[in-house]
C-alpha cells in the first residue's frame, strides 16, 4: 500500500485512558501515516488539557467547548475561559458542543442555551465547530440553521462538522445543505451498520471527514478494544471502498477537507514532547 496522510478529525487524546502510554500511542498514529490530530474538549478541564497537548505535540491541534452532557455547568464564567482558550494558536474550532437527549444529562433547554450561545461565540470568533448530536435531529438541524444565516463570510463555506454522523440521509442532506462537513467513525466498518454504508455512497467527497472518537468506537478488527488515532485509516479505507476509490485517493480528498475546514497548518505529527 502507498504511503498515505490522513488526519483524524476527532479523537479525545487526552482521556485518561492514555495515560500510561500516551506518548506511544501518539507515536503509532505518526507510523500509520496520521499526520495530524484534532482533540476536541468536552468540558473546562479538558479544554485545558487539549491546548497542552496541542502545546506539547506538532500535528496535534485543539477544539474547545461544552459538551451538551457538561452543559449545566456552562455560565458567563466558562463561556470567559473558552473565549480565551479559543485565542490560542494552537484553537481550531469550537467543540464538541451540541445536543444530546439519549443521556439527558443536563435539561433541554440548558443543553440548548449552551449550544447556542458557544455557536454565537464561534461565529464572533471566526471558528468553525464540532457539533454532537443524539437522538436530537430536528433541534440540532433547527438550531444550527438560525445560526448559519447570521455567519461571517469566512465561516459561510466551513461552519463545521457534524461528528460521528450516524442520522438518516435526510439529515445528511440538510446538514450538507447548510455548509457542514460530515464525520464518519469505526461504525462505518461494523456489520449492523448498513444504512451508514449506504448513505456514504451518495455523499460529495469535499464534505467526508474520517476520525476515531478514540478512545471510544474502534473500527473492525479493534472493536471492542480501546480505540486510537492509528486506527483511523480503517475508517478511510471503509469509504474508500464505499465510494470506488482507492485508500490512497480517499486520503487525499478527507485531508484536504480537514485542512479547508480548520485551517490547519502543514505540522506533522513526529511522537516527541
Amino acid at each position: 500500500m502507498p504511503a498515505i496522510s490522513l488526519i483524524d478529525t476527532h479523537c479525545h487524546l487526552n482521556f485518561h485512558q492514555y495515560d500510561k502510554d500516551r506518548e506511544a500511542v501518539i507515536q503509532r498514529a505518526a507510523d500509520s501515516g496520521v499526520r495530524r490530530v484534532i482533540v476536541p474538549a468536552v468540558d473546562l478541564k479538558s479544554c485545558q488539557q487539549a491546548i497542552r497537548l496541542a502545546e506539547s505535540y506538532r500535528g496535534i491541534h485543539a477544539a474547545v467547548g461544552i459538551h451538551p452532557n457538561s452543559s449545566r455547568y456552562f455560565n458567563a464564567a466558562a463561556a470567559a475561559r473558552i473565549r480565551e482558550w479559543a485565542a490560542h494558536r494552537q484553537a481550531v474550532a469550537i467543540g464538541e458542543i451540541g445536543l444530546d437527549y439519549y443521556w439527558d444529562k443536563s435539561p433541554k433547554h440548558i443543553q440548548r442555551q449552551a449550544f447556542e450561545q458557544q455557536l454565537d461565540l464561534a461565529g464572533e470568533l471566526e471558528l468553525p465547530v464540532i457539533i454532537h448530536n443524539r437522538d436530537a435531529n430536528a433541534d440540532v438541524l433547527a438550531v444550527l440553521k438560525a445560526w448559519i444565516s447570521s455567519l461571517p463570510a469566512s465561516l459561510r463555506n466551513r461552519p463545521g462538522a457534524l461528528h460521528s454522523f450516524s442520522a438518516p440521509s435526510a439529515v445528511a442532506e440538510r446538514a450538507l445543505a447548510l455548509g457542514f462537513y460530515l464525520g464518519f467513525t469505526g461504525p462505518i466498518t461494523f456489520k449492523k451498520a448498513e444504512h451508514l454504508r449506504t448513505l456514504v455512497k451518495t455523499l460529495p467527497r469535499d464534505r467526508l471527514l474520517i476520525e476515531t472518537d478514540s478512545p471510544f468506537l474502534a473500527p473492525h478488527p479493534h472493536r471492542g478494544k480501546r480505540n486510537e488515532p492509528a486506527y483511523v485509516g480503517y475508517v478511510n479505507q471503509k469509504l474508500a471502498e464505499l465510494q470506488g476509490i482507492s485508500a490512497a485517493e480517499m486520503a487525499v480528498h478527507t485531508t484536504a477537507n480537514a485542512e479547508h475546514l480548520f485551517a490547519l497548518p502543514a505540522q506533522n505529527i513526529d511522537g516527541k514532547p
